[in-house]
């Protein structure tokens, strides 16, 4: 499949000589061209030179904060993947689904607020590259954007007011976060999920982390398409119809645009991967294993 007909927004083209080109004014960073590209001439910004120079330097302080996605990407529990991962070098390992609590909590009372306000309906803001199509090529939703921020920075400002002198790496399955992470101080560095495990982690044989009790199944929930709905659900109640729509193809993006004059719902959950982020661009288990493996987690 060319890479231009693989992009869900129409940034890439080809030029007379038949190089194809990726138009920034357009791309979302959704990851699909890198993930379908033969070739792997498609390749995403690497910072883990500069992170390996701050975990060998004794000097400096790095803390870890891995998405909820990762549990999906092991056949281990949530405890021996933050040891695992702590292993490397860091500091300490800060569960980034503990950002997901404060934002189900945050965005269950801006959804209670815009209800009482009599908007028509709200959608989820914590995945990035959904955010910035609307941006790009839906501006007529942006009213209806959940303004609450993702996970990731919630869980990064908990590091620093906790850690003020340490570097922050996100670890992620996430193409789009490394933009978003751009415009967050609190996110110094980010890291791939296929850039973790080229330290040759052993999980399976890791003893376990004692892990933070204000992480529910829920925070851990976000990894999957419908998570967020979920949390947001249990945090007030079903009062609200709610839907989640996992994808950004034509037929999604066309039910998005047509929601601006007609619901489908008060509450929308939106993800541009399909499955949600356990099956981002840089994830490492097939869909199918992933799903199987973080269900096991929320059990």
């Amino acid at each position: 499949v060319p890479c231009e007909d693989v992009c869900p927004v129409k940034a890439i083209s080809k030029d007379a000589e038949g190089v194809e080109h990726i138009d920034k004014e357009k791309c979302i960073y959704c990851g699909k061209c890198m993930q379908a590209c033969p070739y792997g001439a498609i390749m995403e910004r690497s910072k883990i030179i500069d992170i390996h120079k701050s975990i060998s330097n004794p000097k400096k302080k790095i803390v870890a904060i891995p998405a909820p996605a990762i549990y999906g990407q092991f056949n281990a529990t949530p405890g021996q993947v933050l040891a695992a991962i702590k292993q490397i070098g860091f500091d300490d390992v800060i569960e980034v689904a503990l950002g997901a609590e404060i934002t189900a909590a945050n965005e269950a009372k801006e959804l209670e607020e815009k209800m009482q306000e009599g908007q028509a309906f709200m959608t989820t803001s914590c995945c990035p590259a959904y955010t910035g199509w609307v941006d790009k090529h839906a501006p007529m939703l942006k009213p209806y954007v959940s303004e609450t921020r993702s996970p990731m920075v919630y869980a990064a400002r908990y590091a620093k007011e906790k850690y003020p002198d340490a570097e922050v790496v996100f670890i992620g399955p996430c193409l789009a976060k490394r933009h978003e992470a751009d415009s967050v101080d609190e996110v110094d560095y980010v890291m791939s999920f296929e850039e973790l495990v080229a330290y040759d982690i052993d999980v399976a044989n890791c003893s376990e982390k004692e892990l933070n009790h204000e992480v529910t199944k829920y925070g851990r929930g976000f990894a999957q398409a419908g998570g967020v709905q979920a949390a947001v659900v249990n945090a007030i109640g079903d009062k609200y119809s709610n839907i989640h729509i996992e994808g950004l193809d034509k037929k999604n993006q066309a039910l998005l645009k047509s929601m601006a004059k007609k619901p489908d719902a008060q509450f929308v959950e939106v993800m541009a991967c399909n499955g949600g982020c356990i099956n981002g661009p840089c994830s490492l288990a097939p869909l199918t294993l992933a799903k199987r493996q973080i269900k096991k987690v929320l059990e």
